[in-house]
This record gives structure tokens, C-alpha cells and sequence, in this order.
């Protein structure tokens, strides 16, 4: 059959095959429906390092059947260590230790995003309700009312009476539900990587993800892929940044803005590769993620910047909540698009106004950031009232996760 007259039709196609896409995949999969994935790479893959799951992530992934099968590639953290990173003292911790398992069921996880992706593909693979494609990149998408046709580059048809798009920040069927334009700048870019462990800084933590701030500017660093490698990123505020320019948040501006930095925060820039930065994007929130078949899931719904660490267990949690919609009204596509939402996008507008909200408090001016460094100063590593909404979410905690944290145990 030639390309242009191929027509495949699907109970359920996902747009996109990432965290999100897979994720749902299997999800809906697990509860009796059948899926076609569709990832316009040719290769299922992830950009970028280091991830970080709190046990709302987690929670989802005990859910799709895959949180046995990440913890031998992941870092369990003992702490998540706040330091002022210009005078290099401490400003608070979290402990992530026996009390923040006791309460939120699951211990906090740090791995590597391909490590996750991987485990996703291979539960995804091992399920003969999910047909997985690769090099379909969409470049129409129909909404005929009670279905919708996709037609890829190729040439081939899809037709489909459930879509879920996974299609990320730039998702063109985000445009087709809702015309906000362009996704917004923070004017703030990231330089990001994982090295082999025994490059790693000499003050970095085995046991720890630690957070040095300063004003318009941040370093996180932690351990992944079992301790074998040292992800770090280095964040700032470009002070050349004009929309439509590529001449910002080049290395040189990186080396100037984190010069004045204590010496773990110096030398931790040595180790970054330069060939590559990462602007940072939102969006604003929105009420409707989906109309009449097709719906948004993970970054094309809420795109959030990075500070609170929820994009990765944001869309698996939304995977999650929309299978169980779908499942539970298997004849109303709309009233389950409805609940999805009505499940999900308060909950994700609150994640993506308080990630805005913190990196401000991160990148505080010197003055401020010294009376905001006295007041965390006074709380105790085991107080969880601010972490309560975020991490607490989930209805199946269990408390028989492997219980393996420290690097040198292993």
C-alpha cells in the first residue's frame, strides 16, 4: 500500500513518546485498553541528566509496575542540603531519611532521566497492548468531533477516538486546544551534564542533592545512574537576553555570573561542558486541557520551570489520573477528559505558580537573601509543612521499597 493512502486506526493514540507519553501508555495498558505510541525521533531518548522523584513520582511509578525495575540504577539522598553559594555556609536541610519515608511512604529518588525512560520503554515493549512507532512526526492533526485523524511526515494516516498529546513544551496540538502562543522565557538558562564520579568536586555530597543559591543564580548537584556518575547544573539570569537573540547565556556570561561563588561553587564549574545550554520556559497555566478527543498530558498541558523538581512527576502522576479516567468512563470519552481535569489542573496550576514563586525566593537579591537565610536557619531538617501538597500525593504508599541509600553500602 503506498504511504499516502496508509490509514491506521487506534482505540487510543499518545503523541509523543517521552516520560509522559510512555507512561500513559502503560497505564492505560495495565488497565485493559490498547495504545499506539507515536515518537517523531528516530529513537526513543531523553535529553538531559539528572531527575529527581519525590515520592508523588514515585507513587505513579509503583502504579505503571516499574519502581522495582528503576532501583538498582537509582540514588536514595539522605538529604536535600541548601548552601548559600557565595559564602558557603549552610542555610537549611530536608531530611530524606527514615522520618520522610515513614510519612510519605517512599523514599525521595534521584536517577538518571534515560535510566527512567528506559525502564518505561521496557514495561511499554513487554506489553502487547502497546504498539510503539518511531520517526512519526505529526504535521496535522483533525478534529472531526467524535475522533480525531493525525497525519504524520510520512505520509500516514491515524485515526483515533482517544488522543492524548505528550508532545512537550512546543506541542502543536497545545495550539489546536488553546492559542497562547509562544511558550515564555524566564530569561534565566541552564548548563547541565553528568560526569563520572571520580571527576566530581571534592566538596560534593555522596548522600546528598545539595542546592547552592545566590542572587540570579543556583548550582544543583547530586549522584546518579548508582553512583557511577555526578549530575550538576548550573542556572543564571542572562543579562543580555533579548527575545529573538541567540547571543545570551553564552559560557563566558556562566564563568562571570558564578566567579564570585565559594570555592566548591568554583570549582564545580570546571567540570561543565559548554557545547550545549538549556533556556528556561513556562507557561501560564491554563483552565482546559482537552477538547471533544484529544487532550494534553505532562509539558504540553503544564509546562513548569524547574525548582520545585516536579516536571517529571507531574506528567506521571497526570499518566496515572487519566487512565483511571478513561478506565472509569470507558464510553464517555468527554466526561473522562473532565475528570481528568478536574483532577489535575488545580493541582498543576498550584505545582507551576509555586515553582515560579521559589525560584524567585532562590535568587533573592544579597540583602534579602540574608534575612531569608536567618529565617530558614531557625527550622529543623524534619519539619515537612511545606512539602505536605507536593510530596503527599497518592492513595497506594508502600512501605517495603528497597531500603539501600548510601553509595558506599553498595
Amino acid at each position: 500500500m503506498h504511504p499516502l493512502t496508509d490509514r491506521v486506526r487506534a482505540p487510543v493514540l499518545v503523541l509523543g513518546g517521552g516520560i509522559g507519553g510512555l507512561a500513559f501508555a502503560l497505564a492505560l495498558a495495565r488497565r485493559g485498553g490498547r495504545v499506539r505510541v507515536l515518537e517523531k525521533a528516530a529513537r526513543f531518548g531523553e535529553i538531559g541528566a539528572g531527575l529527581q522523584l519525590a515520592p508523588n513520582a514515585s507513587w505513579a511509578l509503583d502504579d505503571l509496575g516499574v519502581l522495582d525495575a528503576i532501583a538498582p540504577l537509582a540514588v536514595f539522598p539522605q538529604r536535600i542540603l541548601w548552601m548559600d553559594a557565595l559564602s558557603g555556609e549552610e542555610v537549611t536541610s530536608l531530611d530524606l531519611g527514615p522520618p520522610f519515608r515513614e510519612r510519605y511512604g517512599y523514599r525521595y529518588i534521584v536517577m538518571h532521566r534515560s535510566d527512567l525512560l528506559d525502564a518505561l520503554l521496557a514495561a511499554c515493549r513487554a506489553h502487547d497492548a502497546i504498539a510503539l512507532e518511531t520517526s512519526k512526526e505529526v504535521v496535522a492533526l483533525e478534529d472531526r468531533g467524535d475522533s480525531a485523524c493525525i497525519t504524520c511526515t510520512d505520509g500516514t494516516l491515524y485515526d483515533a477516538p482517544v488522543v492524548v498529546a505528550a508532545d512537550g513544551l512546543w506541542s502543536p496540538a497545545r495550539q489546536a486546544i488553546v492559542d497562547d502562543g509562544d511558550p515564555i522565557c524566564s530569561e534565566y538558562v541552564a548548563y547541565r551534564g553528568a560526569i563520572p564520579i571520580g571527576e566530581m568536586s571534592r566538596h560534593a555530597g555522596l548522600d546528598n542533592v545539595m542546592l547552592w543559591t545566590g542572587p540570579e543564580m543556583h548550582l544543583v548537584q547530586y549522584p546518579v545512574r548508582r553512583g557511577e556518575l555526578y549530575n550538576q547544573v548550573a542556572v543564571f539570569r542572562s543579562r543580555r537576553y533579548r527575545a529573538g537573540s541567540d547571543d545570551w547565556g553564552t559560557p563566558d556570561e556562566l564563568d562571570a555570573r558564578f566567579a564570585a561563588g565559594a570555592e566548591p561553587v568554583r570549582d564545580a564549574l570546571t567540570k561543565f561542558r559548554r557545547n550545549r545550554r538549556w533556556p528556561m520556559y513556562d507557561r501560564l497555566p491554563i483552565a482546559r486541557w482537552s477538547r471533544n478527543r484529544i487532550a494534553l498530558l505532562g509539558d504540553a498541558a503544564h509546562p513548569m520551570l524547574q525548582y520545585l523538581a516536579q516536571g517529571a512527576a507531574q506528567a506521571l502522576e497526570d499518566a496515572v489520573v487519566l487512565a483511571q479516567a478513561l478506565t472509569s468512563h470507558r464510553d464517555d470519552v468527554p466526561a473522562a477528559f473532565a475528570a481528568y481535569e478536574a483532577e489535575r489542573v488545580p493541582r498543576t496550576t498550584r505545582v507551576q505558580t509555586t515553582a515560579r514563586a521559589w525560584g524567585d525566593y532562590w535568587h533573592l537579591p544579597l540583602e534579602r537573601a540574608a534575612q531569608r537565610n536567618r529565617e530558614l536557619g531557625t527550622r529543623s531538617p524534619g519539619d515537612y509543612g511545606e512539602t505536605d501538597w507536593l510530596y503527599a500525593y497518592g492513595r497506594r504508599p508502600r512501605a517495603d521499597f528497597p531500603s539501600t541509600a548510601r553509595i558506599e553500602d553498595r
